[in-house]
């Protein structure tokens, strides 16, 4: 096969075959296509599309490129999240311990904070001597022995995914709905999953601006799914502002503790038990999304979800002290009330400027080099729709730098918008996906 011959049939709208994919994701893999002649056909996709089959080819090819999981032999069915990143999302650590104390086995491979979005794995991280390096025997024997795992992405996992990431970030075509797709779904589908929950954010804090888009990304990724033989369903959920309460690492973790113990944000817990409700279901635990709400719920009340928290803790090097008293966590040496700076009802919140707000302060990267303050962040409990007078406590910041702390208060107030008339509340989940 010719390259070229590749870019120009995309270039001019037509198919390529299963054939022609397997054979470019390859040879791109093996450096045997040069990076000018990739960024054309990925830019023919951008712009041409791809059909269903097309995109489903393309995500398992991606996916066939390194090494490919089978857990069976620890685990009889495996079952996966993905979120596309938020603000506050730290959905993992209530909602794999959830599952796990169901009886279902969850090997999860995450990742660190990626521009406003925070990490799970930099939120782990606050817990001293925690680590999620491992190797793939130590991953099955964890998975074996406590149903929990939370380890990072190996590079041997979907490598030509990297490659290619790394050439339409610098190109112009990261927003092409197959591309992204098939870099998500293909490393699901490679670390082993039966069936996948995707949460798909939508709003001022997420990649997709609209409903709308949102819903289109979801279709073609459960697609890929349904058509790879994995059970998968997305929902689509609000990142118009913040998911719960805290932002930033430590204080996510604690918020995370608190809703285990039946004491976080109400719409947090909603937000958890409906993904971790429809993992359930997935795999077969219950026969409606109602029974698998109320195993979760059940699993919660009788403190095994919390159990398997502190499994997962222990069983990768954290201190479980700091499990049992969030107060031994980082702690920030400046903490000073964010004060309403007028009267009204919060009609908006720019959830991206809020999360940048948080990088600043410490609790993310800049740069690859930074390194991440855990003890800093937010406390916003202030919702849209939410009324305050001039001066209420509308949050908290909790800095260890003077000169932050102040950058911070500015971004916040910045990113929030106000009105003298009455605002709806937001929903929390807009569709489901099947």
């Amino acid at each position: 096969m010719r390259m070229i011959d590749l870019i120009e049939k995309k270039r001019d709208g037509g198919e390529l075959t299963t054939a022609e994919i397997d054979w470019f994701i390859r040879a791109y893999t093996d450096d045997k296509i040069p990076d000018y002649q990739a960024s054309a056909l990925m830019m023919a996709v951008y712009l041409q599309g791809m059909s269903r089959r097309e995109t489903v080819d393309l995500t398992l090819a991606i996916a066939r490129s390194g090494e490919q999981l089978d857990l069976h032999d620890v685990a009889p069915f495996v079952v996966d999240k993905h979120s596309s990143g938020g603000v506050g999302d730290k959905t993992s650590l209530v909602v794999l311990p959830l599952v796990a104390a169901c009886g279902i086995p969850v090997g999860k491979m995450s990742g660190r904070g990626l521009g406003s979005s925070g990490g799970t794995l930099d939120k782990m991280e606050s817990f001293n001597g925690w680590h999620f390096e491992m190797s793939l025997p130590q991953f099955k024997q964890q998975l074996a022995d406590v149903a929990l795992v939370l380890s990072g992405q190996t590079a041997e996992l979907a490598p030509a995914d990297g490659k290619l990431y790394a050439l339409r970030d610098v190109t112009g075509t990261v927003a092409s709905m197959p591309l992204i797709a098939a870099s998500i779904m293909s490393k699901k589908l490679a670390s082993g999953a039966d069936a996948i929950v995707l949460d798909v954010k939508m709003g001022s804090g997420a990649f997709m601006p609209t409903v709308e888009k949102a819903q289109e990304l979801a279709r073609i990724m459960v697609d890929i799914g349904n058509d790879a033989g994995r059970k998968t369903v997305a929902i689509i959920s609000d990142m118009n502002q913040p998911l719960g309460h805290a932002i930033g690492n430590a204080l996510e973790v604690k918020e995370a503790i608190d809703t285990l113990h039946g004491r976080g944000p109400e719409g947090f817990w909603a937000h958890c038990l409906e993904i971790a409700g429809q993992m359930i279901l997935l795999a077969g635990k219950a026969q409606s999304l109602d029974e698998a709400k109320g195993l979760a719920t059940a699993v919660r009340s009788n403190g095994t979800a919390w159990q398997k928290f502190r499994d997962l803790v222990r069983a990768q090097g954290g201190d479980v002290a700091q499990a049992d008293d969030p107060s031994l966590l980082p702690q920030a040496a400046y903490v000073e009330p964010l004060l309403a700076p007028q009267s009204g009802t919060i009609a908006a919140m720019d959830t991206a400027a809020i999360g940048w707000a948080c990088v600043r302060l410490g609790a993310g990267r800049l740069v690859k080099t930074d390194e991440v303050d855990h003890a800093v962040g937010f406390v916003l409990p202030a919702k849209i729709g939410d009324t305050y007078k001039a001066g209420d406590t509308i949050g908290t910041i909790y800095a260890n730098d003077r000169a932050k702390l102040a950058e911070a208060r500015e971004g916040v107030l910045a990113a929030i918008t106000w009105s003298e008339e009455v605002v709806r509340p937001l929903p929390h989940i807009y569709a489901v996906v099947e």
